[in-house]
């Protein structure tokens, strides 16, 4: 018997016809499901996400509102008819506020759990740790709070502000106001120094000097020392890269060694209203935050939150804030991206990846956004902001001292554009290359 390429063909489509007519389940739509594993979703039955906050340790003080704001907002779009009238199932865990905890829960969401996205992290240091498992999974990750820039990857989604959203427009404000010379003090970790460098930048364009840079670890609580360097040099404000309980000791032994706020304030990036309040009022006030929400937001969206969240069984923490809405707003733009994955493959051929892909420009508008309208990035996957900043009140509350008119643009190597520029597909260099998930 002669052996052809048209016999082989002709036989090798019988197989494959035989296969699928005897063992059906072996095949899928999208040849990004892997052989044999079942969908990612299915109409009808529960939609798993993850959900990985910190709910213990020295960073609960924030993250446990962005636990809490997840599942008040499933539960919200549960109530409205779930995604495309299938209910979603929230699988919470308890990152403990612990680096190695965030990476060993992260591969459970995912292969033990089967969720098609994860929402988590509050740190840089989280996000990173959880970074390469979700790249070799080609999986989805939604980052909902602040961080550095400095990234391309193809696997993330955040909501939160970039440096050139956040203290652009606060240190030349802290400048004009109050003088050139200022004292950092950050967590030890790479999102408060590389949240400085960009802050190097804003303050030479506009005069200013750093007088003292000083890191204390994640946890930490002890100030005296730096605050005896702050005494010497006298500084005309203090910018904060500080997070979590070593926030709040920060604010608190501010007050306590007899500094005035009036003439040496602190400018922060993550002291809100949460902070505050654990705190209390009498130890935030005066100083200012950059931000783009606040829970004193005035409109009609803003006040329906407020009160809706604050008097469900979700508002424990008493007041909104702007990780919490950043958090909130992170699941509405995940399910905007899975109605688009599920408009363009059917339910069984979602990935994880293609809800990420489908996800650039989704817009949520200012009747589901606190905050008002924000956006997707098409390009790096950020989102187009509003910044704003605000002084904190004797109430604990924020007044909005300055507002930008118009969003601005996510631009996560802002200070690096020699590095290249983050496109949907990765990070196009100078020199002709396409560089993936550069963290």
């Amino acid at each position: 018997m002669s052996i052809t390429r048209r016999s082989v063909l002709k036989g090798g489509a019988a197989v494959t016809a035989t296969a699928a007519a005897g063992f059906p389940h072996i095949f899928v739509k999208n040849l990004n499901q892997a052989w044999g594993a079942p969908a990612w979703v299915k109409e009808g039955e529960p939609i798993k996400v993850g959900v990985l906050f910190s709910q213990t340790g020295n960073l609960a003080v924030v993250e446990n509102d962005s636990t809490n704001v997840v599942l008040y907002a499933i539960e919200e779009i549960n109530k409205n008819g779930g995604v495309m009238g299938t209910p979603i199932e929230p699988v919470v865990v308890d990152a403990k506020s612990d680096i190695k905890v965030y990476s060993e829960k992260i591969s459970e969401l995912i292969l033990r759990d089967r969720v098609v996205s994860v929402f988590g992290g509050y740190t840089s240091a989280s996000r990173r740790a959880v970074m390469p498992i979700v790249f070799a999974r080609d999986h989805l990750f939604y980052y909902p709070t602040c961080y550095e820039g400095r990234e391309c990857m193809q696997n993330v989604i955040c909501t939160g502000p970039l440096a050139n959203q956040h203290s652009y427009d606060l240190i030349p404000f802290m400048v004009e106001n109050f003088g050139p010379k200022v004292y950092l003090i950050g967590s030890n970790y790479i999102w408060p120094k590389e949240s400085n460098k960009n802050a190097k930048v804003w303050l030479e364009r506009v005069g200013g000097e750093v007088v003292g840079e000083d890191y204390v670890p994640l946890g930490g609580s002890e100030f005296t020392p730096i605050f005896n360097k702050v005494r010497q040099q006298e500084p005309d404000f203090i910018f904060s890269t500080v997070v979590g309980d070593s926030d709040i000791a920060l604010h608190k032994q501010f007050k306590q060694e007899g500094f005035n706020v009036d003439t040496m304030p602190i400018a922060a990036l993550t002291t809100g209203e949460i902070e505050i309040r654990a705190m209390g009022a009498e130890f935030g006030a005066g100083h200012f935050l950059s931000a783009p929400y606040f829970q004193t937001l005035d409109n009609p969206t803003n006040q329906k939150f407020v009160e809706n969240y604050l008097g469900s069984k979700y508002g424990t923490g008493g007041v909104t804030h702007y990780n919490m809405e950043e958090t909130y707003l992170s699941v509405y733009a995940w399910k905007y991206g899975l109605e688009k994955a599920i408009e363009q493959a059917g339910w069984d051929g979602v990935t994880p990846r293609l809800i990420r892909d489908v996800s650039g420009g989704i817009r949520i508008e200012d009747d589901i956004s606190p905050e008002g309208l924000i956006w997707i990035d098409p390009d790096n996957f950020n989102a187009w902001l509003k910044p704003k900043i605000g002084q904190c009140q004797s109430d604990g509350q924020f007044k909005i001292v300055k507002a930008a008119d118009e969003h601005v643009a996510p631009d996560p190597f802002s200070i690096y554009p020699e590095r290249g520029v983050c496109k949907a597909d990765g990070l196009h260099t100078e020199d002709g290359k396409v560089l993936k998930n550069v963290l």
